[in-house]
């Protein structure tokens, strides 16, 4: 009779998945994913203890499909709680299958010293005895190491993220070990392409030659002398100890680039192994993605650079062979599965991806989503556009990335050009609760904060009660003396309000831009836009916020809508952007009528930035001084409390790494996204539609239908928008169903072609 345990069924080349193999190759995958932090040894019993619960004679029935509803994963939780004390290891074990739970449900599955118990409890025990499985594992000649000092489970936010950490380790190694049976050969050699190094010496010279060459063909600008300076500081500021840093730098700076060559020498220098660049917006992301590929692809290859967000196309299937049996050519699988491969573990040296993707999974529990988080450790971090963040979830967010730093030795640098003042000692104070070292970052940069040259002359609503409706607000831009002006509101109806208003009353271009244009649309809106102020024509641009960060654009007069400090500079950064303008571009401030915002944060960020104005001379010369700036922010956090919400604190307080996800959310509604009719590639839409309900969507076709997707907040079930709105057959595990989070817009008349998204009731909470 074969004594042998299996972990795995038999694979396309007819072999079995010893265990004894299975749990030995995660060990050595998971100590070396922590390789120098003092949770080796316990990331090691972990390992050998999460599938022991496999050596029971149910589960090896289960094999030969007898048997189902089994538990496999409690045993090992039990037996790392009892025999070694590592309460870490055992929820990891707990939770490799099911998601991170919390030390209440860990003892759901240990109620005593003398057996442990399934957990969901509708599941049976593979073996219902620990020392059955013991005896097996023993005669397998396996072994746990000794952990000294396990790690202890404090009611903190920097113990969690040490659990999620070793959870990570487990995870991957886990999936990576059961992918190389199962994809292997018949020698059980894995097909997963090892990910390329960093190289960061050669990546650097590689950086150098693509600026040198970008400086000799930008001409003489105005900006160079101020791009200079920052990349010069940026390059002797790699020589710090890895740390955590700020960055503040004017818009039209060049920081981008900047701080990329300061992650890769830093990166050099302190042998780190990855940088990962972390971006608020898609249209930034998917902008900055495509420069990096552009600069380091040619020398390193196509997976050098990694670009995961939510519409990268890598969520459904993105191998194998299609809805009509037809395989794709061997390059296209081998890519797919390569670029999949990448992002469910983040196997790449150089990331680009978005806050939401980092930071939600940080305080994630599901392990697909903390399966990357090992590979934060040793690399430099970089967060660009920072003012972005929610002030609710600073506390909780600082405290995180301040124990990468400290606990993971990481390199963490904010970047703006409003940097919030998170280095108040109210703020430090609050994250100093919830790990050791607190909020104390340094200045990446000179201590002299760099100035641009004065690029525009401020003019501010003359009171309160002074306001601009659409009509007036038309007329007045109608009139501008240099026919060409950029007006941004603060949401949706009111830019659809002004864009409409104006168009009555010039035969000047009129464009639009919000997120309810498509990327392919808003392409095309941004090309006209730039052609216009290029050669000098007359033209207009009425848009929300979605442009005031990271896009390009020239324009000598701008009018915003009253907001917050930090988005006033960032639309004035849209203004004189180069400096071409001799006399200055010309910011107008205004009050629309019934000026509304997006949220109540947004809101209470707006008055105080109408208390500075009204105290601050200094404020209405120059709101962009870094000093008004960081004045802004000290009113700001004044009128906010920072403290965290109960149910938050509770989750902290009872180590519930369920409850802590659902409250970390930067998003708060869910989203959904829309293939849309946009009239500029309906040819593209249609065979999309047709291939999405014939063949289901898969992850080439999400890659493709980027430029035709719109997304929104999920409307309320009853909503008149369903009426527009049909699923998207979605691919997975050979089957079709309807996507809950893919639809297609059927109507055509429901996508403007000035507007874009026009769904029925006039909806105003789309994404912006």
């Amino acid at each position: 009779m074969d004594a042998s345990h299996f972990a795995h069924s038999a694979n396309r080349a007819g072999h079995r998945h010893l265990l004894r193999q299975h749990l030995t190759s995660v060990a050595g995958l998971a100590r070396g994913y922590v390789s120098g932090s003092v949770m080796e040894n316990e990331a090691a019993v972990a390992a050998l203890l999460h599938d022991i619960g496999k050596y029971g004679a149910l589960f090896q029935r289960r094999l030969q499909g007898d048997e189902k509803g089994l538990d496999h994963w409690s045993q090992g939780a039990w037996l790392a709680c009892v025999d070694h004390r590592c309460l870490a290891a055992a929820l990891a074990i707990q939770g490799h299958h099911i998601g991170l739970r919390s030390p209440a449900d860990l003892r759901k599955a240990i109620p005593s010293h003398r057996a442990p118990a399934p957990f969901p409890e509708t599941l049976r025990l593979s073996e219902a005895d620990p020392e059955t499985l013991k005896t097996r594992f023993h005669a397998d000649n396996l072994q746990c190491p000794t952990v000294a000092k396990p790690l202890a489970l404090h009611p903190r936010l920097d113990t969690m993220l040490d659990v999620r950490r070793l959870f990570s380790a487990l995870v991957d190694a886990d999936f990576l070990d059961t992918e190389a049976h199962f994809e292997g050969d018949a020698n059980g050699k894995c097909f997963r392409a090892t990910a390329p190094d960093l190289q960061a010496s050669n990546a650097v010279a590689v950086l150098e030659t693509y600026v040198a060459r970008l400086n000799r063909g930008g001409g003489a600008h105005p900006m160079q002398p101020l791009r200079d300076a920052l990349n010069a500081q940026c390059a002797e500021a790699a020589v710090q100890p890895r740390g955590l840093y700020t960055l503040t730098a004017p818009t039209g700076s060049g920081k981008t680039l900047a701080m990329l060559g300061f992650a890769l020498r830093h990166a050099a220098r302190h042998g780190l192994r990855r940088v990962i660049m972390v971006i608020p917006y898609l249209t930034i992301i998917e902008q900055t993605a495509a420069i990096y590929r552009s600069i380091f692809e040619p020398y390193f290859g196509p997976h050098y650079v990694l670009e995961h967000h939510s519409l990268a196309g890598l969520g459904a299937e993105t191998a194998g062979t299609d809805a009509e049996g037809a395989d794709p050519s061997i390059e296209m699988q081998d890519a797919q599965r390569r670029r999949h491969q990448q992002t469910e573990n983040w196997d790449a040296p150089l990331i680009v991806t978005t806050s939401v993707q980092m930071l939600e999974s940080l305080f994630s529990n599901r392990p697909s989503a903390c399966r990357k988080l090992h590979r934060l450790a040793d690399s430099v971090i970089l967060f660009d556009e920072v003012q972005t963040l929610p002030t609710t979830l600073a506390v909780p967010t600082l405290a995180a990335l301040s124990h990468l730093v400290s606990g993971w030795k990481s390199t963490v640098v904010f970047a703006t050009a409003t940097q919030p003042a998170f280095d108040l000692p109210k703020v430090h104070g609050e994250v100093a609760k919830h790990c050791a070292d607190g909020w104390r970052p340094r200045v990446l940069t000179s201590s002299t904060p760099l100035a641009a040259p004065p690029r525009v002359s401020w003019e501010w609503p003359e009171a309160e009660d002074r306001v601009m409706g659409p009509e007036s607000l038309a007329a007045a831009l109608a009139a501008a003396a240099g026919g060409q002006t950029l007006c941004i509101l603060n949401i949706k109806q009111q830019a659809r309000e002004t864009f409409e208003a104006l168009r009555a009353v010039t035969d000047v271009s009129v464009n639009h831009l919000s997120t309810n244009l498509c990327p392919l649309h808003r392409e095309t809106v941004l090309k006209r836009v730039r052609t216009s102020l290029q050669n000098g024509a007359p033209m207009h641009l009425v848009a929300t916020q979605c442009v005031e960060a990271g896009v390009d654009l020239d324009f000598p007069e701008v009018w915003r809508a009253f907001a917050p400090l930090d988005a006033l500079i960032q639309a004035a950064g849209r203004c004189n952007r180069n400096g071409h303008q001799a006399d200055g571009g010309r910011m107008v401030v205004f009050n629309p009528d019934g000026n509304r915002f997006p949220d109540r944060g947004y809101q209470q960020a707006a008055e105080a930035t109408r208390i500075l104005l009204k105290t601050s001379p200094q404020a209405h010369a120059n709101p962009e001084d870094p000093a008004v700036i960081r004045a802004f922010y000290q009113l700001l956090y004044g009128l906010r409390d920072l403290s965290l919400s109960k149910d938050f604190a509770r989750a902290i307080g009872e180590l519930d790494f369920v409850e802590m996800a659902r409250h970390y959310r930067l998003i708060k509604q869910d989203a959904i996204n829309l293939l849309v009719p946009y009239q500029g590639a309906l040819g593209a839409y249609e065979s999309l539609r047709a291939e999405a309900e014939q063949r289901g969507i898969q992850g080439r076709w999400m890659r493709e239908a980027r430029g035709l997707t719109v997304s929104m907040f999920r409307p309320a079930p009853d909503h008149s928008a369903w009426d527009s709105l049909l699923p998207l057959q979605e691919r997975r595990r050979g089957q079709l169903s309807s996507s809950e989070d893919w639809f297609t817009v059927s109507k055509p008349e429901h996508y403007h072609p000035y507007l874009g998204l026009h769904l029925p009731m006039g909806l105003n909470h789309y994404i912006a």
